[in-house]
């Protein structure tokens, strides 16, 4: 049996293993995660709703913080 290998997302310094690889938008949908306050970092670069992960990406969601 072949099973698919976890991807591993960072949010505010802790490790989450997701099952599989996705879209981005379907990652900041299980975290309950707007497009709006947080940014996707892949591999170091900033990434839209479409990007499809693999299961080696560095994945990295950032809130954005914003003052006045």
């Amino acid at each position: 049996m072949c099973y698919e290998k976890a991807v591993k997302v960072e949010l505010e310094g802790k490790i989450y293993d997701v099952e599989k690889p996705m879209q981005v938008s379907r990652l900041l949908q299980q975290f309950s995660l707007s497009r709006e306050t947080h940014l996707v970092v892949v591999n170091n670069r900033l990434v839209t709703e479409d990007h499809r992960l693999e299961k080696d990406d560095q994945i990295k969601l950032i809130r954005v913080v914003s003052g006045g």
